[in-house]
């Protein structure tokens, strides 16, 4: 492969990438609902706590899948047939994502519960600083009654 070509390639995967990411981008308007916020966002901390028992459940069944491919397994291992080798080597690189999937599951399971408390307490945070605030500059009584 010459030098040239490759540059060219590499110039058109990085051209590709940029146009996916300004389509995806525009794609994104403000007006179509998620990120942003208005005046009905609440912090729901039942919320964070259902996705993060629901990861939990992602981390149930890559098991119970794992259990039924590794039992699959059992007689696949013939030696000297290529098939059978190029198989082991497949199993064993799911096996590793799998895992390594199962992991990130468990591991997201605190932080989501953690996210959950930390908005509603900022959400309190917040609201007692709006209150003390209010407390403190009252508006003066308009002139001449209400």
């Amino acid at each position: 492969m010459s030098s040239t070509s490759f540059d060219a390639e590499w110039a058109g995967l990085k051209e590709g990438t940029a146009a996916a990411t300004q389509m995806r981008l525009a794609s994104a308007a403000p007006d179509g609902g998620g990120g942003g916020g208005g005046e009905d966002l609440k912090s729901d901390q039942a919320v964070w706590n259902k996705a993060s028992n629901d990861v939990g459940q992602l981390v149930s069944g890559i098991k119970k899948a794992q259990t039924e491919f590794e039992a699959g397994q059992k007689g696949a291992a013939v030696s000297g047939v290529e098939s059978a080798a190029a198989q082991s080597e497949l199993y064993q690189s799911w096996k590793t994502y799998l895992d390594g999937l199962s992991g990130k599951c468990k591991a997201l399971q605190g932080p989501m519960v953690q996210a959950g408390k930390g908005q509603v307490a900022n959400d309190d945070a917040l609201r007692a600083d709006f209150t003390r605030m209010n407390d403190q500059y009252k508006d003066t009584p308009a002139t001449g009654g209400r």
